[in-house]
């Protein structure tokens, strides 16, 4: 049972709780009271706010779309404005632009192009919209007449600007040696780079808007006369300061230059071991000159006249190069082969003109049977052949005409050179045996000099000559038809063929030398003489072919060649040799009488011995007389001879004296024994000698 007291303080307690929740719950009932009431008013104010905003509304959208209405009205206007200005601006076109088309764009390119930019939209204009007014006739006017000025400044700017390339520069492209790395594709610079691009926006505007092509005849006029300027240019230079000078290239270039594009066949005697102080050699060499109008002056100018039209042609490839590069610039692409095509043709045509009238010079030369002359078409054609290639590559795209203009060039070259090869070898075989021609010492005919020199000349190119001898072999043995496109190949087999072909030549020119020197050697009336003259000949020969690769290139199809002239020549030295026994035979023991020491020879007897004496004092004199005035050029041939004729003579000699020595015979022996072992000895030594 609970106390008392706890029951009535825990009741006091829930009382006091009691209260204060139901203050609580009065204070709520006072909130939501209140609440109710703001509630109320906050709903009458935004009643009241619905109502006046709806009132605002009304009131203002018509405002606004009759302000929408004034602003699209506002801007129509303004649009028609601008409208009606625009097009009163083409009506003003004409006059506004006319003092600036009457000056012309010189000087103001860009402020010009915009000038016509406006009369070409005034001229689109009027087409389109009023193409029956007279404003039309008057823009289309002026817009030609700009068309027209625009067309002569591009010519003015070409003319003004474009200048023949200076020689020197010319040299310095084509002369850059291959070993250095120099990344030169031959471009020059042929306008100011200012000036070039005004050149290439006028050409731009011109095909783009003026639909005008005639500006591309002007440029290739204008170029192409300068590029033949330029090589004329470097022609003149040649003529000027070439046989002066013999300074080509810029002195101003310090790099490592190759002498000329090409070697070309060098004009000089032929000099032998052996020979070289025999003028006779070097008189012949001259004579040769001499008998083909070459003497030294004319030489040196016709040396000019081919390094000249050597240069010529690589100067033209390399122009021709720049020029296309020039060209892709400012002519428009499916234009540019045609214009460049033009553009050469002129500086083309004058360089085959001057070749074929080489060829033309070479086949006068072969008629009058000049054919030294035709050496001079060797370097060229060389070079010619070498040059294709890049020729070829450089004329791509041309027409077919202008591309096949070196080819036949390169075939008439070896056309006529290979005739004048074969007129050549036949003039050697059937040259006259003229007895005032030979010559009276027995040393080297003319014929020999002139036909090893024509040869080692033509050793210098000799793989031309192989090849000219095989176009022509193709062309008539077989009856094939040369491309005159196909006139070069660099495969070993046809290098090999070309190389036996030129052997096959120069064997024949030999052989027929050899055959017309037995033929001239009859002329002599005395075999001795006529054996020196073989031997001297023979010897030249052998000389010759061993100081040079002549040799080499006739051991191709001849493998004995050198031994078989070394046949040649000592049957020579024997046949001379055969010319002492008519003085040796006196000293043999025929008809030597047979005796015995202290017994006295009958007078038939010792008549025999002074017979003996008499006849080989005579005999050598004679022969001595006479051969002291015969010539062996070469110094190892003429002592050999001479040492090997002393030694038979004098062995023969001191014999026959040794026999004799006991021999009373005569009463004057120095009558009959004339001459000691020794002074025969020198006697012989001074055979061949014209001094002694």
């Amino acid at each position: 049972m609970i106390p008392t007291e706890d029951a009535s303080a825990r009741k006091r307690e829930i009382e006091e709780k009691l209260k204060q929740e139901q203050e609580t719950l009065s204070f709520i009932r006072e909130n939501l009271e209140k609440s109710d009431q703001l509630t109320k008013s906050m709903v009458s104010i935004l009643s009241s706010f619905e109502s006046r905003l709806m009132q605002l509304e009304n009131s203002i959208i018509p405002v606004h779309k009759q302000t929408e209405n004034l602003q699209r009205l506002q801007e129509n206007v303004d649009k028609t404005l601008s409208c009606m200005d625009h097009v009163i601006s083409y009506y003003h076109v004409a006059k506004d632009t006319d003092k600036i088309i009457r000056e012309g764009p010189t000087g103001r390119l860009d402020e010009y192009l915009a000038c016509i930019a406006k009369i070409q939209k005034a001229v689109e204009y009027f087409q389109d919209n009023n193409p029956d007014s007279p404003e039309l006739n008057t823009v289309k006017a002026r817009f030609e007449k700009g068309k027209e000025l625009l067309e002569a400044e591009f010519r003015n700017l070409l003319n003004r600007y474009s200048k023949p390339v200076p020689p020197i520069l010319i040299l310095d492209a084509i002369g850059v040696d291959e070993e250095l790395e120099v990344q030169d594709d031959g471009v020059m610079e042929h306008l100011p780079q200012a000036v070039l691009q005004d050149i290439i926006c006028i050409a731009g505007w011109l095909v783009d808007y003026g639909h005008n092509q005639d500006f591309m005849t002007i440029y290739f006029q204008i170029r192409s006369n300068q590029l033949d300027r330029s090589i004329k240019g470097l022609k003149d230079h040649f003529r000027k300061n070439s046989a002066s000078s013999g300074i080509l290239y810029s002195p101003a270039v310090q790099t490592k230059r190759k002498d000329t594009p090409t070697k070309k066949a060098p004009k000089r005697p032929v000099y032998i071991p052996g020979f070289d102080h025999d003028l006779r050699v070097k008189h012949h060499s001259d004579t040769l000159n001499e008998k083909h109008g070459a003497t030294t002056g004319k030489d040196d100018v016709l040396d000019i006249e081919i390094d000249s039209y050597i240069h010529c042609i690589s100067a033209f490839v390399k122009l021709a190069q720049s020029e296309y590069t020039l060209l892709t610039e400012i002519i428009p692409e499916h234009h540019q082969k045609k214009t460049f095509d033009s553009l050469i043709q002129e500086a083309l045509d004058n360089l085959m003109l001057e070749g074929e009238n080489i060829v033309s010079a070479a086949r006068r030369a072969i008629m009058r049977h000049d054919y030294s002359a035709v050496l001079t078409i060797f370097p060229i054609l060389k070079h010619l052949k070498m040059t294709k290639p890049e020729f070829d590559a450089t004329l791509q795209g041309t027409a077919a005409s202008t591309k096949n203009k070196l080819p036949t060039l390169i075939t008439s070259m070896e056309t006529i050179g290979a005739k004048a090869l074969e007129e050549f070898a036949d003039s050697i075989k059937n040259d006259p045996d003229k007895e005032y021609n030979m010559p009276k010492d027995g040393t080297v005919h003319e014929l020999t000099s002139n036909a090893i020199l024509f040869l080692q000349q033509l050793l210098d190119f000799h793989e031309t000559a192989g090849a000219m001898l095989a176009s022509q072999v193709l062309g008539d043995t077989y009856n094939i038809p040369l491309d005159p496109r196909e006139t070069s190949s660099t495969s070993s087999s046809t290098s090999e063929f070309n190389k036996r072909l030129l052997s096959t030549y120069i064997c024949k020119v030999l052989g027929n030398l050899q055959l017309n020197l037995l033929s001239k050697s009859k002329v002599y009336e005395d075999s001795a003489l006529s054996a020196i003259f073989l031997h001297n000949n023979y010897n030249y020969i052998l000389k010759s072919l061993e100081k040079s690769d002549l040799i080499q290139l006739v051991t191709v199809t001849q493998k004995k060649a050198e031994s078989s002239y070394k046949e040649l020549i000592e049957q020579q030295i024997q046949t001379y040799q055969r010319s002492w026994v008519k003085v040796t035979e006196h000293l043999t023991d025929r008809n030597m009488p047979v005796f015995q020491p202290g017994t006295k020879l009958k007078d038939k007897e010792r008549q025999v011995i002074k017979d003996k004496f008499k006849g080989f004092n005579d005999g050598l004199e004679e022969l001595c007389k006479v051969q002291k005035g015969w010539a062996i050029p070469d110094k190892e041939q003429r002592d050999f001879i001479r040492q090997a004729q002393k030694r038979v003579v004098s062995d023969a000699y001191r014999a026959f004296l040794q026999r004799c020595a006991n021999i009373s015979f005569t009463k004057n022996p120095e009558k009959y024994h004339k001459y000691r072992p020794e002074e025969v000895e020198e006697m012989i030594e001074k055979l061949f000698d014209t001094s002694a």
